[in-house]
C-alpha cells in the first residue's frame, strides 16, 4: 500500500463504485462554478429579491407625476346663479427633478440589497457543495473503515481456526464489523441532508443527483492580503449600504430645500347667469363673465426646518456609520484572512505528515498480527486511530473551504 496516496480520493472512488449502476447514471456533473452559476439564475430568495426592482422603478414614474387639476361646479340663490372653476395646482422650482433623483436613488438602494443577498447566497453555495462533498467523503471513509474491518475479522477467523487465538478475537472482530456498519448508514444518511440541502439553494428537484468530482482535493488560491483590503472597501455589502443611504439622504435634503419654494395656485373659470337689478339699465349683469384667481401658501411659521435639520443629523449619523463599517470590515477581512492560512496549514501538516504516519502504523499493527506478533485489540486501536485522522483530515478540508467562503463574503467579490 502507498504511503502517500489521498485517502479521501480513493474513498470518493470507492463509495461510487458501491453504489448501484442506476444511481451513477442519473448522476449530473457539478463544478463550483456551475453551482454558483445555477443559483444566480435559480435562487428563490434571489428572485424575491430582484421582483423589488420593479417595484423602485416605478417610484421614478410616481415622482415624475405632475398634480392634477381640480374642477368645482356650483349652484347659488345668490348672483351670479352658476360658476364652473378649474383649479391648476404649479410647482415652481426643482421639487419634481429632486424627487425623481431620490427615486433613482431608492433604486441604487434596492440594487445594494440584491447584491448583498447575492453575496449572501454564493456564500450558501459554497457551503452547501462543500457540505456534500464533506458528506460524501464521510461516507467512503466509512466504507473503507468498513472494508478493514471485513479484513482484520478475515484474519482473526483464519487464526482462530488454525489454533493461534480464541473465540473472543472472533466475536470482538465480528463487534467492529458491526459498528462500522452502523456508521456507514448513517454517514449515508447525512450524505442525503447534505445533498438535499444543495438541492434547495439551487431551487432544484429533491430527487436530482450531483456527481461533484473531489472538489476537495483542490485548496483554493489566496491574494494578497493587501489586495483584499482594497476591493473590500469597494465592494463589501456594509459600506456599499450605508454609502448609498448617505447619498439617498443627500437627495432627500435637497428636496426638502426645494419643498420651501411655495406652490402657486391657478384657478380659472367663469360666472354664469347674473342679471342686474331688475327694469334698470347699465347694472353690471351678464349672462357668462370670466374668473380667475392665484393663492400661494405663505412659509412663515414653517419652512421645512425641522425636517432639513433632521436630515442633516442623519447623514451625520450615517457617516459615523460608514466610518465604523469600514474599520469593522477591515478587521472582519484581516481576521478571515488568517483564518483561512490557519485552516491551510493545517490541511498540509494532516496531507504531509499525520496521515501518511497513522497509514504506516496501522499497516505494521496488521501486518504484526498477521505474524502473531500482536493482539488484536492493538490493531483495532491502530484502524480506530487511522479513521479518526482521517476524519479530522476531511473535517480541515472542509475548514478550508468554509473559511474561504467566509473571506469571500467579507470582501464582497468573488475571488476565484
Amino acid at each position: 500500500m502507498k504511503l502517500r496516496y489521498l485517502p479521501v480520493v480513493a474513498a470518493l472512488i470507492a463509495t461510487f463504485v458501491a453504489r448501484p449502476v442506476d444511481s451513477q447514471l442519473t448522476m449530473r456533473r457539478l463544478t463550483i462554478a456551475e453551482a454558483l452559476d445555477l443559483a444566480e439564475r435559480q435562487n428563490l430568495d434571489l428572485l424575491a429579491a430582484r421582483a423589488k426592482q420593479a417595484v423602485a422603478q416605478a417610484g421614478v414614474r410616481i415622482a415624475a407625476e405632475r398634480p392634477n387639476p381640480a374642477m368645482s361646479v356650483g349652484v347659488s340663490r345668490d348672483s351670479p346663479h352658476e360658476n364652473a372653476l378649474v383649479d391648476q395646482p404649479l410647482e415652481i422650482g426643482p421639487k419634481r427633478t429632486r424627487r425623481i433623483e431620490v427615486a433613482r436613488h431608492e433604486i441604487a438602494a434596492t440594487d445594494t440589497d440584491i447584491s448583498a443577498i447575492e453575496k449572501q447566497v454564493r456564500h450558501r453555495v459554497r457551503d452547501a457543495y462543500f457540505g456534500l462533498a464533506h458528506a460524501r467523503g464521510a461516507t467512503a471513509q466509512e466504507a473503507a473503515a468498513l472494508r478493514l474491518a471485513e479484513r482484520l475479522h478475515e484474519i482473526a477467523q483464519a487464526r482462530f481456526e488454525a489454533g493461534d487465538v480464541a473465540q473472543l478475537e472472533v466475536t470482538q472482530a465480528e463487534l467492529e464489523v458491526a459498528r462500522t456498519k452502523a456508521n456507514l448508514q448513517v454517514a449515508q444518511q447525512e450524505e442525503n441532508v447534505a445533498l438535499s440541502g444543495l438541492n434547495s439553494v439551487l431551487n432544484e428537484p429533491a430527487q436530482t443527483n450531483w456527481d461533484l468530482g473531489d472538489p476537495l482535493a483542490a485548496p483554493p488560491a489566496t491574494p494578497m492580503l493587501q489586495d483584499l483590503l482594497a476591493r473590500a472597501a469597494n465592494s463589501n455589502a456594509e459600506i456599499a449600504r450605508i454609502s448609498q443611504e448617505m447619498k439617498t439622504e443627500q437627495s432627500r435634503k435637497a428636496l426638502l430645500e426645494a419643498e420651501r419654494i411655495p406652490n402657486l395656485g391657478l384657478q380659472f373659470g367663469t360666472d354664469l347667469n347674473a342679471p342686474g337689478a331688475p327694469g334698470q339699465k347699465n347694472t353690471g349683469g351678464y349672462i357668462v363673465g370670466p374668473r380667475g384667481q392665484l393663492s400661494m401658501e405663505l412659509p412663515i411659521f414653517s419652512h421645512n426646518q425641522g425636517e432639513i435639520a433632521q436630515s442633516i443629523a442623519n447623514e451625520r449619523a450615517l457617516e459615523a456609520d460608514l466610518e465604523a463599517a469600514r474599520r469593522g470590515v477591515d478587521s472582519e477581512v484581516e481576521s478571515a484572512y488568517f483564518e483561512l492560512q490557519a485552516r491551510q496549514t493545517q490541511a498540509q501538516l494532516y496531507r504531509e505528515t499525520i496521515l501518511p504516519s497513522s497509514h504506516q502504523l496501522e499497516e505494521m499493527a496488521e501486518e504484526s498480527y498477521r505474524a502473531g506478533k500482536a493482539e488484536l485489540l492493538a490493531v483495532l486501536g491502530a484502524q480506530r486511530d487511522v479513521q479518526q485522522v482521517e476524519r479530522e483530515y476531511l473535517d480541515a478540508l472542509f475548514a478550508l473551504q468554509a473559511a474561504f467562503a467566509q473571506l469571500e463574503e467579507a470582501v464582497g467579490a468573488p475571488l476565484d
